[in-house]
């Protein structure tokens, strides 16, 4: 397990601002995460106490750079990402903050050609999912 120190380590979000607990599960096609930060009325992305379902959006989008950065570490490249694109995103919900226990976070990389990539993503509470969708994420290789 990857706790939130290592993870704060390997992407540049910080404090408040770095929204998953730890990493259950990675590989070098998917990763799986956990997150608890949507219960938190401080959670920077709430707007008048309410966090909105797509704000999970972030929360996935933190989990492949996690997995990016875990992949860089594993080849010695590291690598920064940009979230250029999300396509076919599907909310089953509205908010996020009335959840009660944790989210899980699932990312797939689907295609990786040079400096572009592609996830499909989940996140899902009490094994039921709440979003899902696929991103593409511009790497900066130079």
């Amino acid at each position: 397990m990857i706790d939130r120190a290592r993870i704060e380590a390997l992407i540049p979000h910080a404090g408040d601002m770095c929204l998953l607990d730890h990493v259950t599960h990675w590989d070098p096609q998917s990763i799986c995460c956990i997150a608890s930060s949507h219960r938190d009325p401080r959670n920077p992305l709430a707007e008048a106490g309410r966090l909105g379902a797509v704000c999970g959006v972030e929360f996935a989008a933190q989990a492949m750079a996690i997995h990016g950065g875990l992949i860089g570490a594993a080849s010695n490249r590291p690598r920064i990402g940009y979230l250029a694109s999300v396509r076919a995103l599907i909310l089953h919900a509205e908010r996020l903050d009335d959840l009660a226990g944790e989210l899980v976070i699932e990312a797939e990389q689907l295609a990786g050609e040079g400096s572009r990539v592609i996830y499909r993503f989940a996140l899902s509470h009490a094994g039921i999912v709440i979003l899902s969708g696929r991103a593409a994420v511009v790497l900066n290789v130079g």
